[in-house]
Formats: C-alpha cells, sequence, structure tokens
C-alpha cells in the first residue's frame, strides 16, 4: 500500500528497528531461543510474528498470509481489478454491492474522517498522487461527504470521487492477523504489518512485549522511546520514509486537506497507542494532518494516546498526551 520497503536493521544494543518507527525490542539477556521470529512481504513492505518457541509456524504463516492476500486484493488502489481500484474506476453514481470487510473500512474511514473533521480523508487520493505519493487519479475537491455506505452496498455522490484506505487498511489487516492468532489457541505474540504493531500477553520471561519507537531521522536507525504493550495496537505516522526534501522544505505523503498541500513538517511523526490496530492507524494519521496543536487538542479530547515528535531545527521534542507516557519504560 502506502510505505516502502526498508531492511530491518540489527544494531550494536540489540535493538530492532523498522520501518515505520516500531520494534520488538528482545531482552537484555538475548535469550532469542524462547520465541520464534518468523515473517514475509506484505503490501510493498513486510508481516512479521513473534511467538513462543513451539508454536506452529505453519499455521500461523498460512492464517497470516491469507489474510495479506485477501485485504490486499480488495483494498489496494496498486493493482488493478481490486474492489477499490474498480469502484474508484467507476463514473456511477449508481450503488454497487462491495464485500463485508470493503464496507467495515470504509465505513470505519468515513466514521473518523466526521470526527477528526475531516482531517482524516479517505477521498484525499488524487492529491496524494498530485504530489507523487500515490496511484489515484480523480476529482481531488471531492469529500467524505460524497461517499455513502449502505446494506451491503457502496456508491459516490460525485462520478470521479475516490476512495483512498491505504491509512487504515493495513490497521484493518493486521487486527484481522491478531484474531487469527487468538483463534489458533496462541496468547502470547507480537504481530506487525508494516512497521505497526499489536501484542497480546507476554514475553515468555513473563514480562510484557517491549515496543521501541525509531526516532524520526532519516536514514539512521535510532530508538526514540520502548514502550510496553499488551493487548493494544501501536501504529506511527511520520514523513521520515515517505517523504522527500525540495529547496529545503519536507513535503510529506500525508496531506492538510485545509491547504490541499502535504503537512507542514512541524509535526516528524505521530504515535497511537488503541485496542484497534484500525483505529491507531487512521488516528496517528489525522493527528498528523491536525498538526501540533489541534492534534493533541483532538487527542485529549477523544483520549487517544498520542506520542509526537516535533521539529526545532535539528532537535527534536516529545508531547505525550492522553496517558501515553504511561506505556513508556524508556
Amino acid at each position: 500500500m502506502e510505505l516502502n520497503r526498508r531492511e530491518w536493521l540489527v544494531r550494536a544494543g540489540g535493538f530492532l528497528v523498522a520501518t515505520c518507527g516500531l520494534s520488538l525490542v528482545p531482552s537484555a539477556s538475548g535469550r532469542a531461543s524462547q520465541v520464534s521470529t518468523f515473517g514475509g512481504p506484505a503490501f510493498g513492505s513486510y508481516w512479521r510474528s513473534t511467538v513462543p518457541y513451539g508454536t506452529d509456524e505453519a499455521f500461523v504463516r498460512r492464517a497470516i498470509e491469507s489474510i495479506v492476500t485477501a485485504v490486499d486484493q480488495s483494498m489496494s488502489p496498486f493493482r488493478a481489478g481490486t474492489e477499490i481500484s474498480l469502484f474508484n474506476a467507476m463514473k456511477s453514481t449508481k450503488s454497487i454491492s462491495v464485500s463485508k470487510p470493503f464496507r467495515t473500512v470504509a465505513g470505519e474511514s468515513l466514521r473518523i474522517a466526521g470526527l477528526s473533521g475531516g482531517a482524516f480523508d479517505p477521498t484525499v487520493g488524487p492529491l496524494v498522487n498530485r504530489y507523487g505519493f500515490g496511484p489515484i487519479r480523480g476529482d481531488a475537491s471531492a469529500s467524505s461527504a460524497d461517499i455513502t455506505i449502505g446494506d451491503g452496498t457502496i456508491r459516490k455522490a460525485r462520478p470521479d470521487a475516490t476512495l483512498d484506505l491505504c491509512g487504515i487498511a493495513k490497521g484493518y489487516a493486521l487486527d484481522r492477523i491478531a484474531a487469527a492468532l487468538d483463534m489458533l489457541g496462541v496468547r502470547d505474540y507480537v504481530a506487525e504489518l508494516g512497521g505497526e504493531v499489536l501484542a497480546r500477553g507476554s514475553h515468555p520471561q513473563g514480562r510484557p512485549w517491549n515496543i521501541a519507537i525509531e526516532a524520526p531521522i532519516p536514514d539512521e536507525s535510532a530508538v526514540q522511546r520502548i514502550i510496553r504493550l499488551d493487548g493494544q495496537a501501536l501504529a506511527t505516522s511520520g514523513d521520515t520514509i515517505n517523504g522527500y526534501t525540495v529547496a529545503g522544505k519536507r513535503y510529506s505523503h500525508i496531506m492538510d486537506v485545509r491547504r490541499s498541500a502535504p503537512v507542514d513538517g512541524g509535526i516528524a511523526s505521530v504515535s497511537v497507542i488503541a485496542r484497534s490496530a484500525m483505529q491507531a492507524d487512521a488516528f496517528a494519521t489525522a493527528i498528523m494532518a491536525l498538526g501540533p496543536r489541534r492534534g493533541a487538542e483532538f487527542a485529549s479530547r477523544n483520549n487517544i494516546a498520542t506520542l509526537m515528535l516535533l521539529r526545532d531545527g535539528d532537535s527534536i521534542h516529545e508531547t505525550a498526551v492522553a496517558g501515553f507516557s504511561n506505556h513508556v519504560i524508556a
């Protein structure tokens, strides 16, 4: 989907640093044999699962790969023939039938669009494309109000209106992966998808799972904070990977729809902790789009545990909102 691929790097301190700013932190004792970690490609990035040693890897791998394939074939705008690509290409305003997963993700995207005052905008694809970040072309003046979901159907009010679910579909897929692991009887695990993380239970040593948030420094792999997760998801939005600099100005793939332009670069990244990876994914994007002041107000008002990393020249300053600090251990 919207992520570029970068390999995980093993650093001197034993940290594994991920593309989107999140990673599993091994224990200081290095008892890696207590867990099994495996993964594969997903949405132009990767998926990874860390489970107690002895868990049936084949069952877990098949379950995860089937979910990744199903979501990709439904919601990827980079593939012709997916549900979203067919909907975007359609020039009719008639209602069409779509799958339940597609309705679920589209419906949640519209709900969060309303909650955030349009900061999270699932119709932003043509504007993203204008700045070189995505494949969706269409009516850049369309809004979430132009998309309606009915009983098993979806319709657009403008023939050229489009949907872009890249800011939420990855989180949905991660929730589905977690549900599959639960059904398989895996009680303790970390599931990762494109850098987002959802953790359940505890490490075999009996401690919570420790997850690192990457410092937003281009071309480097440094840890900003380490947090503990149990039954929660962590998602990060930022411009370190999906961004470019022209004449000293940083351009992000996240759009400020009020200005019809990329966010101004004041926020380097936003990390959100939520019960649902789908919500964490969308809220991180919304808060990034809102900017430092409005983003902090939105997170506080809606009790969204958030860490904003703010640029100040060559320095990074932190703003933690709505109890995020309670999860930080280092």
